[in-house]
């Protein structure tokens, strides 16, 4: 990380002490190797010293009172990291492919990093890092060598996105969708739309890549993907089974073995994004055969004879309603059970959205419906009985009711973050 140094001796005074060379850059005290560079974030500060005893090279922090000449003082050291890889980001040979939406980032993003990878020597965002730390931090993981950088920006309000973007200068947009994500801070689909399209200020409509069925994306600049005939690249005979996906693209046929009508959509724009890096059909099904998706999206755990589809990440209305409509066409020779929990950042709509789950959880082919969560028992109070559904005031009595029942199961877990349904797998 040899221009890194070069960065941060033009940007600090390091005259006092001797750095040969930077190896990796950390955030937590406890991965402190040998000549790291250690950004001391919040809590971090305490561990200046123990940081530079451990080995590091130079430690940049906010609040230390000690005299190391390896600790470097700001006034803000989240600010210092994103000026800091703003800056080793122009000093890079590599294009950035930022990716954001209300559903499908992730899942994206893997599809993405996958088919790449197999012409460029590529990097991804790691777990979440997708907020103003984790973006910045992303980028100075980056090597000389790298060619590609797949990142994922999340957020919750307007200037987020804006400000991922002014750190990272993508190259390559892709917005999978507008959802009712983050409505409890941006009330309705209208300024959700107007906070993801803040990278549209960065990046040129013939490099940015839209969902074009969606109400909000179909009408701005960019190149749409989608089933309608409106798209530049238009997705025909979608087939899911409990084997995969297949569908058809611009006249050519495509495997993935991911569920759900939406992942076809998700592969769809990772092949439109491919095609535009000039990677050959070949090595773009070799990606999706070698593919590898972040935990709890639609993860497949079996566990005696019990399959569990944990898709427990986190969950919107648009998410519940792929997650739903994709399980019903699946595992029909088992008994299958829903177990639900609450949506949350909804705003003040919140309980009629549970209730709209709920509902459209009854009109599909699924045997037990379980609710979890207090925003599910208030929504359940507002609809008639039915034998399908329960609500549980524990995850635990979940657990016991899918032991009691006979046979086969498949269970379906889906819920916000928060709520942790995950746990509800007995391994």
């Amino acid at each position: 990380m040899d221009t890194l140094l070069g960065i941060l001796k033009r940007k600090f005074d390091l005259s006092n002490i001797v750095i040969e060379k930077i190896d990796n850059v950390v955030m937590d005290s406890r991965k402190i190797q040998k000549d790291s560079l250690f950004f001391a974030i919040n809590n971090g500060n305490s561990f200046v010293d123990a940081a530079i005893e451990s080995g590091a090279a130079l430690v940049i922090c906010d609040n230390y009172s000690g005299s190391s000449p390896r600790a470097v003082k700001v006034e803000n050291t989240i600010k210092a990291m994103q000026e800091i890889a703003h800056e080793y980001r122009k000093s890079l040979g590599i294009k950035i492919i930022g990716i954001t939406g209300s559903n499908g980032k992730t899942t994206t993003k893997d599809i993405i990093y996958s088919i790449l990878s197999e012409k460029y020597r590529c990097r991804k965002t790691s777990g979440n890092y997708n907020n103003h730390i984790g973006v910045p931090y992303t980028i100075l993981q980056c090597e000389d060598e790298d060619e590609i950088l797949v990142l994922e920006m999340g957020m919750s309000g307007f200037g987020e996105i804006d400000e991922l973007c002014s750190v990272s200068m993508p190259d390559y947009g892709v917005i999978t969708n507008i959802g009712d994500s983050h409505l409890e801070f941006l009330k309705n689909r209208e300024n959700v739309c107007k906070a993801k399209t803040e990278m549209l200020k960065y990046v040129k409509p013939d490099s940015t890549i839209l969902f074009g069925d969606d109400y909000y994306l179909k009408d701005i600049p960019g190149i749409k993907v989608g089933c309608g005939d409106n798209n530049d690249f238009q997705i025909k005979n979608i087939v899911d089974s409990e084997k995969g996906l297949s569908f058809e693209l611009d006249g050519k046929n495509y495997s993935v073995a991911l569920n759900g009508r939406h992942n076809a959509f998700n592969a769809a724009m990772g092949v439109v994004v491919a095609k535009m890096l000039k990677m050959s059909f070949e090595d773009i099904n070799r990606g999706f055969k070698d593919l590898f998706v972040s935990s709890m999206r639609f993860e497949k755990i079996q566990a005696g004879d019990i399959v569990y589809i944990n898709d427990a990440y986190n969950a919107s209305p648009i998410s519940m309603g792929y997650s739903l409509e994709t399980f019903t066409n699946l595992y029909n020779d088992r008994v299958k059970i829903a177990a639900l929990g609450d949506m949350l950042e909804l705003g003040d709509d919140e309980i009629k959205y549970h209730e709209d789950v709920i509902k459209k959880a009854l009109a599909l082919k699924i045997d037990k419906i379980f609710l979890y969560g207090e925003r599910m028992k208030k929504a359940l109070s507002f609809l008639e009985k039915n034998t399908r559904i329960m609500y549980f005031e524990t995850k635990e009595g979940i657990k016991e009711a899918i032991r009691s029942i006979d046979g086969a199961k498949a269970v379906l877990l889906k819920g916000s973050r928060g709520m942790k349904m995950e746990e509800i797998i007995e391994k």
